[in-house]
């Protein structure tokens, strides 16, 4: 298990006015690709994530102080451009729907202030860890029978040891 929870998060936000946005397989891509990034660079460890049709989940691990405000603002800002420039070609009736009256942007696709709350023990990331690979079975959602078979989801990976993205560190062996 992890022994230092200094900087380990839960981490959720929310499509702009809980559209589904994230229905489509490429905007979900745009995360991942995203999440792959700060990996790579060494900014964050990623214990665990859902992508639902309208919010994400998150358990990451910030490294080197990395303040949660900038991991948060990197991976939401990245995919919001990455969504817009998409949505100009390919859905421009679709952005329609993402466009505000403010001052620092045309079109908004997140929620502001997502939700981030400190993990401080084993017993708190397994809860929030297993809440997150429940997500996409709820009955609300129904995108899978169990969450190993939701490809968005790192269920699978602490299921079978299948890392279908590349970047999921397992809090156990940390």
């Amino acid at each position: 298990m992890i022994i230092n929870y200094k900087n380990t998060y839960f981490f959720t936000a929310t499509i702009l006015e809980w559209k589904k946005l994230l229905l489509n397989d490429t905007y979900k891509d745009f995360l991942v690709d995203s999440m792959r990034f700060l990996v790579n660079e060494k900014r964050v460890k990623i214990y665990g994530f859902a992508l639902m049709p309208n919010h994400i989940h998150i358990i990451w691990h910030l490294i080197d102080d990395l303040e949660n405000r900038l991991a948060q603002s990197s991976l939401l800002r990245f995919t919001a451009n990455k969504m817009k420039k998409d949505l100009e070609h390919n859905n421009p009736k679709l952005l329609e729907q993402f466009k505000v009256d403010a001052k620092d942007r045309m079109h908004q696709f997140w929620e502001r202030n997502p939700l981030s709350y400190p993990i401080y023990t084993d017993a708190m990331l397994i809860q929030k860890l297993n809440y997150i690979h429940q997500n996409p079975c709820e009955e609300k959602w129904k995108l899978a029978d169990v969450p190993e078979n939701y490809y968005y989801c790192s269920a699978k990976f602490y299921d079978k040891g299948v890392d279908d993205f590349g970047f999921i560190t397992s809090y156990v062996w940390d």
